[in-house]
């Protein structure tokens, strides 16, 4: 199948090309990609810890799932798909917002994502794809914004992000 691509957006996330993923990370170009949050009825999140085995951030806590939409795939679509092959269950997805954020990693890559942030929800335990996941728990809202002050080296750099993003959206729009 050959390396996965990416597609490239501008800041009005029109589709502009179509890069392999490695290289669009090299040269920190601009492309799509999607956040998925799920919550229980407890108003936990579903975190994910990544596989040790992840050429980058192996080990480290993020959200649910996440990755990058295919050439003709719809943010739900793309989003319903990864989280079945990483956590191994369906549900309903909405979008909630999208954003632009910039995050270099040490390794020498760097995110420069327009991100689609969704939401689900979800009160069963995963089916976890080792391949992709370590881990996973869940975590009051409360408790991942105070663990981040305290244990920032512990989580994704993408998810410190996105969470912060996420976690005024649900302030202001009493999710």
């Amino acid at each position: 199948m050959g390396e996965e691509k990416v597609i490239l957006v501008n800041e009005q996330d029109e589709p502009i090309g179509l890069m392999n993923k490695l290289e669009a990370h090299e040269k920190a170009l601009l492309h799509r990609a999607f956040s998925v949050f799920v919550l229980n009825s407890e108003n936990e999140i579903m975190l994910q810890q990544r596989a040790h085995h992840k050429y980058h951030s192996p080990l480290l806590w993020t959200n649910t799932c996440c990755s990058h939409q295919r050439k003709g795939e719809t943010n739900i679509l793309a989003g319903t798909r990864r989280l079945y092959e990483e956590m191994g269950f369906k549900t309903e997805l909405k979008e909630l917002f999208h954003f632009i954020y910039k995050a270099p990693f040490d390794n020498g890559l760097t995110e420069h994502e327009l991100d689609h942030v969704m939401i689900g929800y979800y009160n069963d335990e995963p089916i976890i794809n080792t391949e992709e996941v370590e881990s996973w728990k869940w975590m009051k809202i409360e408790e991942v914004k105070n663990d981040m002050l305290l244990n920032p080296n512990i989580y994704t750099v993408w998810f410190k992000i996105i969470f912060d993003e996420f976690y005024h959206y649900l302030e202001d729009h009493k999710l």
